[in-house]
Order: structure tokens, then C-alpha cells, then sequence
């Protein structure tokens, strides 16, 4: 369990998986928290046409009986249309089922709604089709809504956490896993002053995800800049993709530009036709077992040694791409460097 919460917590920092889960917890708050809890929907001064079908037909027994009490024909009008499309047919149900009308009142309301707006026809729209159109508009938003839940769940098990059938662990949880256990160094012991930040990361390969960012901050809770790593070039074809160089960078918050280095495979960085495509990116460093790399900026200094490294074995050439690579990331302030 601990070792899954931390692959959540690390992938939680993905802009994609934040804003996936974002988008999901915003539908469930806004539309059952707050659409249906707090604030739903009220209708006020709606007219009869938005009425269900039943009271419909109770307010057209009600508009003929009052014309026969009240002679009123501009009312009656008033009220045939205050129905819209559904007025013909409740007028028609009525016809057909007065209970306890007289039956010349509604030959009596149907004359004076004829004289005014013309023969009534049976149309299409007849006052339940008129109901189950909002009816099936929620039907289909629920839907969709579900829909996007299902979606969002099933990216999130199945491109977050990356689980493979059979109950195997994913690469990301095999990362996690190996960084857990990889052994931080001891910087005072080597009588340099502890580092700012410092951090076990872990690429094994099937993890195509693989970004990783870190905040520098200071005990008082100062700002100072970001650390990170994440993938840079890959070779050959298929999945999972063959990693061939990883790219470091360093963001100080007090220099405009920010330091990155591209950690290349033994064999790419002998590829001259690789090495000029990614020289854009930064310096190109070939990672070796235990080697150490430094990026520096106006003011920090990060650290990164090779905790540990092995190149994946298949029909592409030997040290081509990386199994697994375990990089320890330590940061200090420039007046309190690494040496």
C-alpha cells in the first residue's frame, strides 16, 4: 500500500494525470455536489408548457371549465397558449377523457381557440413528448457524465498506475520499489554540508510516463527553484519504448536561463547523427555506473550521480538503451556547494 500511494503521489505531479483527475473530481462536484445538493435547480415563473404531461391535461380542464364560468375568451387564448406546442394534445386527451366536463364547454373552448388561432391539428409535439424531451436530455448528461467517470477511472488504473493483468507490478511500482531501496549517500560524512533537497529517482523501462519535478525549497519554507528528470530520446519501434537518453535540468529562480544536461546510452552517445539532434536540448553526458554530473545556475548547485545502471538486452545494439537507471539528486545553495 505504501508503495503504491507513492507511485500516486509522484504521478499526481504529471500535468496530464492532475488534469484528468481534476476534470473527474470537477463533474463530481459540480454536478452532484453542487448541482443536485447545494444549489439545484429552481424554476420560477415557468409557464404550463414545461409542465409533466398529467398536469398539463389537469390545467386544460381547468382553462375550459373557467370559460364556461367566466365567458372570457381573450383569457382562454391567453391560457391555450401560455401550453405552447403541448396544447393540442392535452387538448385532445381531454376530448377524449373529460371527467366530468360538459362536453359542449369543450366544443365551446375549441370553437373559440379555432376562430382565434386557427383549426386545432394533433402535432407531433403533444404534451409527454414534450416531458420526455427534458427527461431524455438528463438521461443522455447523466450519461455522458458516467461515461467520462468510467474513462477517467479506467485511464487512471490503466495509464497511471500501469497495472498488468495477473497481479504483476507495474514498472512505475517496480520504480518506486528499487528507489526505496537504493542507498542515499551520506554527505556529511563526507565533510560536505547536507544538501537543500535531495532525492532517489527511478527509471525502469515500461515506465513511457516517466517525468519526474521536485520543489527546492529552504527550511523556512523559501521558494528557491525546481529540479527534475524525465525522457529524452528513444530508439527502435514497439512498446515499451527503448529509452536511449534521459534529460536533466535545473531551474533557479534568480537566473533567466535554465541548466539542463541530456544523460545519453553508452551507444548513443557514439551515434555522431543523434548527438547533433539532441545537442539543442543541453550537454550531452554518457551515463556510467556511479559517474557524477553537475548543472549549475546563478545560484544552486545540483548533483546527480548514477546510483545505479543497466542497459536493456534484445535485437537493437549492446548499450543502446536503458532496463533501469537510479539517479540520486542532491541540490545546495552555490556558498554551500558540493565542492
Amino acid at each position: 500500500m505504501a508503495a503504491l500511494l507513492q507511485v500516486l503521489a509522484v504521478y499526481l505531479k504529471k500535468p496530464a494525470v492532475a488534469a484528468t483527475l481534476g476534470a473527474i473530481a470537477g463533474l463530481i462536484v459540480g454536478w452532484f455536489v453542487i448541482g443536485w445538493g447545494l444549489w439545484p435547480v429552481e424554476w420560477t415563473d415557468a409557464t404550463p408548457a414545461v409542465l409533466q404531461s398529467g398536469f398539463q391535461k389537469d390545467y386544460m380542464r381547468m382553462a375550459i371549465d373557467s370559460l364556461r364560468v367566466n365567458g372570457n375568451q381573450d383569457l382562454a387564448v391567453q391560457r391555450w397558449d401560455a401550453l405552447g406546442n403541448a396544447a393540442p394534445g392535452a387538448f385532445f386527451e381531454v376530448q377524449q377523457n373529460p371527467q366530468g366536463l360538459d362536453p359542449a364547454s369543450i366544443t365551446n373552448y375549441q370553437q373559440v381557440i379555432t376562430a382565434a388561432r386557427g383549426p386545432i391539428e394533433p402535432t407531433s409535439t403533444t404534451g409527454e413528448q414534450a416531458t420526455s424531451t427534458s427527461t431524455i436530455v438528463i438521461s443522455v448528461a447523466g450519461i455522458l457524465i458516467l461515461a467520462v467517470l468510467v474513462f477517467g477511472a479506467f485511464y487512471v488504473l490503466r495509464n497511471v498506475l500501469r497495472l498488468r493483468p495477473r497481479g504483476e507490478p507495474s514498472a512505475a511500482m517496480h520504480a518506486a520499489e528499487v528507489t526505496r531501496q537504493a542507498e542515499r549517500t551520506d554527505f556529511q560524512s563526507l565533510g560536505l554540508a547536507p544538501p537543500v533537497t535531495q532525492t532517489m529517482t527511478t527509471f525502469v523501462m515500461g515506465d513511457d510516463l516517466y517525468d519526474e519535478s521536485f520543489s527546492i525549497d529552504t527550511q523556512g519554507g523559501d521558494f528557491l527553484g525546481e529540479y527534475g528528470v524525465g525522457i529524452s530520446e528513444t530508439i527502435g519501434v514497439g512498446e515499451p519504448k527503448k529509452v536511449t537518453a534521459l534529460e536533466v535540468w535545473l531551474f533557479d529562480k534568480n537566473d533567466i536561463k535554465t541548466a539542463t544536461k541530456v544523460l545519453m546510452s553508452a551507444n548513443a552517445f557514439q551515434d555522431a547523427e543523434l548527438r547533433s539532434r539532441l545537442e539543442a536540448k543541453g550537454e550531452l553526458v554518457m551515463l556510467e555506473p556511479q559517474g557524477q554530473i553537475i548543472l549549475e545556475t546563478a545560484t544552486l548547485q545540483l548533483l546527480v550521480t548514477v546510483n545505479d545502471l543497466e542497459y536493456g538486452v534484445g535485437a537493437l545494439p549492446p548499450e543502446s538503451y536503458f532496463e533501469r537507471v537510479t539517479l540520486e539528486m542532491a541540490v545546495w545553495p552555490k556558498e554551500e556547494s558540493a565542492g
